[in-house]
């Protein structure tokens, strides 16, 4: 895909801002609350995974992930100073990346196959920062996103499933050290699945066929313990309330202050109308 045009220009509240965006609805809500704001967007898409409607009348570039030097080349031309990851991408291998100089150069220094996702995303970091741009968080930009404690919803956790959300916080905190994944599924004190490189919603699609008779499991999702809060906060909305309930559990938790509320009104529509509790808890470190 081609190249968009330039973007009328408009009084700057701030450096101009490049959007790396995956997949879903939260590029495309920065990019149209920072345009509100008077800011200058710059939109990096993603072949195979940023919807086309999120650059639709945005300046862009359509980019494969193994060409950093382009990607970096153009965000100088472009005048960019800041920088915003956004959206979820399934990570690539090797011979999917087919890397450029700068790609290879950093991927050799990095040595990803001792890397987990977060790992990565630091060194990510860190190239872009000693590139001149500065790296923020969706929650600089979107402050409603961020998850707070109590409940979304109608409903709230019984006993039974409070211990399983302890439960899952303990599973998903020890994944979490060792950069494996965030999330958890317990029901009953039995760990039905724990989330890698697949995914929350294959995590659950498992799930359907594992549930035990009786009251149903939670899904737990929880940061890593050394993540960079900049960069992949575990993020939840209306599609994981709805996947959960497909795979029978009767609620989901997610860490208050640490993860990401996608439209957290549908949240709650969703939640009361599938039956099932979402909330935002303290996860112990």
């Amino acid at each position: 895909m081609a190249d968009s045009g330039q973007m009328d220009s408009c009084d700057s509240l701030g450096p101009k801002l490049a959007i790396l965006a995956g997949g879903g609805t939260l590029p495309a809500r920065i990019a149209s609350a920072v345009r509100g704001q008077g800011r200058e967007v710059f939109v990096v898409a993603f072949d195979g995974h940023t919807d086309p409607e999120t650059v639709a009348g945005l300046p862009h570039l359509w980019s494969r992930f193994g060409a950093a030097g382009t990607i970096l080349r153009r965000l100088h031309d472009e005048g960019v100073g800041e920088v915003v990851l956004a959206g979820p991408v399934k990570r690539p291998s090797f011979t999917e990346l087919m890397p450029d100089w700068r790609t290879a150069r950093f991927l050799a220094r990095v040595g990803t196959r001792a890397l987990g996702d977060d790992g990565l995303l630091r060194a990510v970091i860190r190239e872009m920062e000693e590139d001149g741009f500065r790296v923020i968080g969706l929650q600089e930009l979107l402050k409603d996103l961020l998850t707070t404690l109590g409940p979304v919803g109608r409903r709230i956790p019984d006993a039974e499933a409070e211990r399983d959300i302890a439960r899952a916080v303990e599973v998903a905190r020890a994944l979490g050290a060792l950069d494996v994944g965030q999330g958890a599924v317990v029901q009953q004190g039995i760990v039905l699945a724990v989330e890698a490189i697949e995914g929350t919603d294959e995590m659950l699609a498992r799930c359907a066929g594992l549930a035990r008779p009786g009251p149903g499991g939670v899904l737990v999702k929880v940061k890593k313990p050394r993540q960079d809060r900049r960069i992949d906060l575990p993020t939840m909305g209306v599609t994981t309330v709805e996947k959960a309930a497909s795979a029978g559990l009767r609620g989901i938790a997610v860490e208050a202050g640490g993860s990401l509320l996608v439209d957290r009104t549908a949240v709650a529509e969703a939640a009361d109308r599938l039956g099932l509790f979402v909330v935002g808890i303290e996860a112990p470190q």
